[in-house]
């Protein structure tokens, strides 16, 4: 039996900076997580990707993740721990690095309560 689908965002790291990165519904890269386009099906997160591998010099390893989505319309939220670290940055020190600058920005995960 095949496990039911979830929904998928595309996520990557900038080719320059390192960054972590989201394909949004425009096609371009964002370091919003909430910005994020989301797959709600199986052809829709394969069309994203594919979108993803038309812009290596833009990007290196682009792949999908599974997201949930508590209501319709909330924003993306990562299933998978490796996600939501990469969001938020290195865990070690989040007083350091871009982390640090994420601390009062609604639109991403760190401005939650931790990990």
């Amino acid at each position: 039996m095949a496990k039911p689908f979830r929904p998928k965002i595309v996520s990557a790291n900038d080719l320059l900076s390192g960054d972590v990165v989201y394909l949004d519904r425009a096609g371009t890269w964002t370091r919003r997580l909430d910005a994020a386009a989301v797959a709600e099906t199986p052809g829709a997160a394969e069309d994203l990707l594919a979108v993803a591998a038309t812009q290596p010099d833009q990007v290196v390893g682009p792949y999908l993740a599974d997201v949930a989505r508590p209501h319709a319309g909330s924003p993306p939220l990562p299933t998978h721990l490796r996600e939501r670290i990469r969001d938020r940055g290195p865990s070690t020190r989040p007083d350091l690095g871009r982390q640090a600058d994420l601390a009062d920005d609604p639109g991403s995960l760190f401005a939650g309560d931790g990990i």
